[in-house]
């Protein structure tokens, strides 16, 4: 394995970069002074190798996350690899998220990257809730959970042979420019004005919302010091702890009142999605995660504090308005919110 120095090295490939917690991230390690690179499907050219460059200088690269010597090529000579990538709208899970995290490894291995994994609560059944600390047993009740577990046991086992790895674990994501997210699809619908809230959840049965801004924030902070890490370290970020479960709705209301709409809360319509579920894909899977809107799972966030000194946390009626204006929610131009970290 290639040797580098953990701290001096400022040059990151992120792979997902056209999500919201990756692009987030590439965002944030250039306004840090990184150099990134994203490897991508599209970039403009056939050749695998073709590059270009955003306003933003990221450098992106043509190829594909599952094309192993794609990933080795565009790995060269990086000191993290930010491994954000994931199928979209649940498809194909079970042949897609362990070849990828392997050829990440991979990469990581040859050139002497440390790896780097926004996590889920996937992996946690009901037996870690409701508080779940970072080294609770995992033990899912979900094929999306048992494949969580499955990526972070491959790093694990790879920390023995010399691969470094960060894994930061988050509750449901919601930004500016997350638009697959539950309160983009489900809470509110994206690119229209808020007029109806819909509450998935049991009102007095707490949830965990992530604020990407943040998160991402936090992921970048412990890159920058990750020579101090453990070399499979894991954090868990509590985020914005919707106690009851309406905290969350509650917020989206005040908000487009205070753009001049008015609200109403209803609750979501889970019998219609039963009803789709034999038909299509992703109901079947908002089903099957279900159990996360019925009981209540809390991050402990500890382990961060202690290593960061506190968890970066946007206020967050501040967060909502960023995020409804970046979502097209709030019937104005708000690009100015939007963009706001």
């Amino acid at each position: 394995m290639a040797t580098r120095s953990l701290e001096t090295g400022r040059t990151a490939l992120v792979l997902g970069v056209g999500g919201g917690i990756g692009g987030e991230v590439a965002r944030q390690l250039t306004g840090a002074g990184w150099r990134v690179r994203a490897l991508q499907r599209g970039v403009g050219a056939t050749a695998a190798s073709a590059t270009t460059s955003d306003e933003r200088g990221i450098e992106r690269v043509q190829g594909d996350a599952m094309d192993r010597e794609a990933v080795l090529r565009a790995a060269e000579s990086c000191d993290v690899i930010v491994h954000a990538v994931n199928p979209p709208a649940y498809r194909r899970w079970a042949e897609l998220v362990l070849p990828m995290i392997d050829n990440t490894i991979a990469a990581a291995q040859a050139v002497g990257a440390t790896v780097v994994l926004p996590g889920t609560v996937y992996n946690f059944g009901p037996e870690a809730l409701p508080l779940v600390g970072e080294d609770a047993p995992q033990q899912p009740r979900t094929r999306k959970g048992a494949i969580r577990v499955a990526l972070e046991q491959r790093l694990e086992t790879a920390s023995a042979l010399g691969v470094r790895s960060i894994i930061v674990r988050a509750g449901d994501f919601f930004g500016p420019r997350v638009g697959n997210s539950w309160l983009a699809q489900g809470l509110v619908k994206a690119g229209q004005p808020v007029r109806t809230v819909r509450e998935p959840g049991t009102r007095g049965v707490g949830h965990t919302w992530a604020y990407v801004p943040d998160v991402a924030r936090a992921i970048r902070e412990l890159i920058e010091m990750r020579a101090a890490l453990a070399p499979f370290a894991r954090f868990h970020m509590t985020g914005h702890w919707d106690a009851d479960g309406t905290q969350m709705a509650a917020a989206i209301c005040r908000v487009a009142q205070r753009h001049g709409l008015h609200a109403r809360r209803k609750s979501f319509p889970w019998p219609l999605i039963y009803a789709l579920a034999p038909f299509a894909t992703t109901p079947r899977e908002m089903l099957e995660m279900r159990y996360l809107w019925r009981d209540a799972l809390q991050l402990d966030n500890a382990g961060l504090v202690a290593t960061l000194g506190r968890e970066p946390h946007t206020p967050l009626d501040a967060a909502v308005e960023a995020t409804l204006a970046g979502l097209g929610c709030l019937g104005e131009t708000t690009h100015g919110l939007a963009a706001a970290q």
